[in-house]
């Protein structure tokens, strides 16, 4: 009878485990649809925008660094974090190859100007891991540049958060099977193909050097007073939410949303004579 019991209570559980794993794959590959996606991303918008104010009043300097492969998702979430918010307090810094003049600088000399001022929230669409990343797998450093770079950026990160600055750190991760789609409908859409670059090709066949690339980086580079926040990116949609809103998460802040304005009556006409139309150029109304 125990025997029986014990198979019973075994069964189940095989059942059960084999449930979880369903709900699992099933959370990994869920949809969410588009009016429930704009519901939540304009809630999120409005309190970007009181983040900023936030930011703004309080002198806050804060970065926020963009990280992972090709086509996972980066510059999407980066737009929908900015396109609510003052470009005179929220910039989107993304440098291409240094010159030459620029390789013979002190690595991180030409990421320092980029820095916020207090009030400023500076978001890097890539940023100094490029030497972790593409640098190492392409052989644009050296070793040695290579291995300097993980012992110096740990201690220059920290030497930023004791000046005050506020870093936040994010790997977007896509499967190799979401990636290679991506890459598909760039090169089927004429408004995308620009995001294809060689770089991006050549991403494709060296998947695993990249791997392992990524490995080591987090293993030299995931510090407590700076980790790295991984976002799930093969939804593009779940991903800009999930980071939007541990974005939010990051920075304590309170409303600072001011009074509705009302506005004053409009200058009266005193004599004011508008010149000719026919002496202005126009846009032709095409449309």
């Amino acid at each position: 009878m125990a025997k029986k019991d014990k198979n019973k209570q075994s069964k189940r559980k095989g059942e059960q485990d084999k449930t979880e794993d369903i709900n699992e794959l099933n959370h990994k590959h869920h949809k969410i649809s588009t009016k429930v996606y704009e519901k939540e991303l304009g809630k999120l918008q409005v309190e970007l925008v009181k983040l900023q104010e936030w930011i703004k009043e309080q002198g806050l300097k804060v970065v926020i660094i963009f990280e992972g492969r090709d086509a996972a998702g980066k510059g999407g979430v980066i737009k929908r974090i900015t396109e609510s918010l003052n470009p005179r307090n929220v910039r989107v810094v993304a440098l291409p190859a240094p010159t030459e003049r620029e390789k013979t600088q002190w690595y991180f000399q030409r990421y320092v100007p980029h820095l916020p001022a207090a009030g400023e929230m500076v978001l890097f669409d890539r940023s100094w891991y490029n030497r972790a990343g593409v640098e190492k797998v392409m052989g644009f450093c050296t070793e040695e540049e290579y291995q300097e770079f993980l012992r110096s950026v740990p201690e220059f990160e920290r030497m930023l958060v004791r000046s005050g600055i506020i870093l936040i750190k994010y790997w977007f991760s896509v499967s190799d099977e979401e990636q290679e789609k991506r890459f598909e409908d760039r090169i089927k859409d004429p408004t995308k193909r620009w995001k294809l670059s060689p770089m991006d090709l050549q991403s494709r066949s060296r998947w695993m050097e990249y791997s392992k690339a990524k490995d080591k980086m987090f293993a030299y580079t995931d510090i407590k007073q700076v980790p790295w926040y991984v976002v799930n990116a093969d939804n593009k949609k779940c991903a800009r939410l999930n980071c939007i809103h541990h974005l939010l998460s990051m920075i304590p802040y309170q409303d600072l949303t001011p009074e509705p304005i009302d506005l004053p009556p409009r200058q009266k006409d005193e004599g004011y004579v508008r010149p000719p139309i026919s002496d202005q150029s126009f846009v032709p109304e095409v449309y």
